[in-house]
């Protein structure tokens, strides 16, 4: 986040939200909707899909909302995307997105919510993925 997001946010915000907002989410992980991909034994980006309410926020983060979401009616949500800044725009975050989506599919979800970062934004738009259409509760 230090790296990658200075150019959207100043460093009081970066510091705020990593206090505040980010870090880990064991739901995600209890879940098994947290992914990771490795090179050479290190990881180099995660993410994940969440059949839950809560859109963002790690566990300290209060206002969670850890009910179960209705795969007929509810969007999987889309979040907790991190990609280590020497493995940016290589096409980790995109196949880290796909697989997060294959995975909520295969569990019977076929609407997809995601929060993101201004940051995180470039790579939805280029993949067209913000707007009408594939993410259409996108926020």
């Amino acid at each position: 986040m230090r790296e990658l997001q200075r150019q959207d946010y100043t460093e009081l915000q970066i510091e705020g939200a990593l206090e505040t907002i980010f870090g880990v989410d064991t739901t995600l992980i209890d879940d098994g909707t947290y992914l990771v991909v490795e090179s050479d034994s290190e990881i180099v980006a995660c993410g994940g899909w969440s059949k839950r309410r809560t859109l963002f926020g790690g566990d300290r983060w209060t206002r969670r909302e850890d009910d179960l979401l209705d795969p007929a009616v509810d969007a999987a949500k889309i979040r907790a995307f991190f990609v280590h800044p020497a493995w940016a725009r290589r096409g980790v975050g995109t196949l880290l997105l796909e697989s997060c989506e294959n995975a909520a599919r295969a569990a019977g979800f076929r609407r997809f919510e995601m929060g993101a970062t201004l940051t995180g934004v470039h790579l939805y738009q280029r993949r067209g993925d913000l707007g009408p259409g594939k993410y259409p509760d996108h926020r």
